[in-house]
């Protein structure tokens, strides 16, 4: 018997803000170069929706920032695991822009919003470590990641992994590519147990690809000339980094399952970074092909991005507490079912985890 690590609870905040398509109807939309976009924003909408196939997203209202979403997702996973606080060894929180007061546009970064957590749920433990992770959207699998390695060498028992962004904050309004963009935080903890080899986290897949990728997503200044002078906002090249995620995430995730000694047909659910829609369809009929198959298989992969959008670290943490709680319809995870948890994003980065539900 050997130590394994398991998930133990799961939790997550949405935030209450719905932001419909037609929010943005009245906005004036750029293009990179400045020049302004006569296309009527109507068919701008409904081109947008096609491709990416998100009707709405979750904004965090003005009175809450990064770390208040995560203490919510954080408080949420220690009620579904029963456990005390104070046995946490550590807090992993991935974001990737710190707390960002609306209207300010500067991330605030100092103390870690994992230390912020800490100190909201009033946890005394001076043991417990708290640290941030900046891995761009995989932020929060690259974080379960780090969990399990410290879990298998002994240097942690329990471990809450937490993922949390506020993209709302630094997204570009004459941008069309930010109509994306959404916020959100998921959370899980983690615990080691003796087990045997076949349950928990069995293996996991990291790359990245910073040579030629490092800039398809970065803070650049906003479209329209003059209307933000000295901010940044989040601006991502979006067709070289659907073609490096069609080129890498499929492979990624087959390397994660080899190494775990798995078959595509053995993983009953893919949760996917919700990026956009054809894209994460795209990924996984890749990995299908990969396997000699056409495509990948009916209810494979959970969707969530049509309402909730692209949370970025959120994205995957939520939708495992969805599909564990039967939150989401048509899709669950019995006992000794294999799931592959995987993300794509900023650096360039790809990783994947595969994890078998305990029997």
């Amino acid at each position: 018997m050997t130590v394994k690590t398991f998930i133990v609870g799961t939790g997550r905040h949405i935030p209450t803000v719905v932001v419909p398509n037609s929010h943005f109807l009245n906005h004036e939309f750029h293009e990179p170069g400045g020049r302004l976009i006569h296309k009527p924003n109507a068919e701008i909408l409904e081109q947008f929706e096609a491709i990416t196939g998100i009707r709405e997203r979750r904004y965090a209202p003005p009175e809450l920032v990064t770390s208040d979403l995560a203490v919510m997702a954080a408080e949420d996973a220690l009620a579904s695991s029963g456990i005390n606080m104070e046995s946490l060894d550590s807090i992993i929180v991935g974001h990737n822009v710190g707390d960002v007061h609306p209207g300010s546009f500067v991330p605030d970064l100092v103390p870690a919003l994992a230390s912020r957590v800490k100190a909201r749920l009033g946890i005394h433990n001076a043991h417990c470590s708290a640290w941030d992770l900046i891995f761009g959207c995989p932020g929060w699998v690259q974080g379960v990641i780090q969990a399990d390695c410290m879990i298998r060498a002994g240097a942690a028992k329990r471990i809450m992994v937490i993922g949390a962004d506020t993209l709302s904050r630094v997204s570009d309004p004459h941008d069309r590519d930010s109509l994306i963009f959404a916020d959100g935080a998921g959370a899980v903890i983690l615990e080691g147990r003796k087990a045997g080899p076949g349950d928990g986290i069995l293996s996991h897949a990291v790359r990245s690809d910073t040579l030629h990728h490092a800039k398809l997503l970065m803070m650049a200044p906003g479209f329209k000339a003059g209307a933000y002078p000295g901010d940044l906002f989040l601006k991502m090249e979006g067709r070289k980094l659907y073609k490096y995620a069609l080129n890498h995430v499929a492979g990624g995730i087959k390397e994660c399952l080899d190494r775990a000694g798995f078959h595509l047909d053995d993983v009953a659910k893919i949760l996917l970074h919700q990026a956009n829609l054809k894209m994460d369809e795209a990924i996984v009929d890749a990995l299908a092909k990969l396997y000699g198959q056409d495509r990948a298989r009916h209810g494979l992969m959970p969707m969530t991005i049509a309402t909730l959008g692209n949370s970025s670290v959120a994205t995957v943490p939520t939708m495992l507490d969805m599909v564990v709680k039967g939150d989401l319809e048509g899709h669950e995870l019995r006992p000794g079912e294999l799931m592959v948890l995987a993300s794509v994003g900023a650096g360039m980065n790809v990783n994947a985890v595969a994890y078998r539900m305990p029997g």
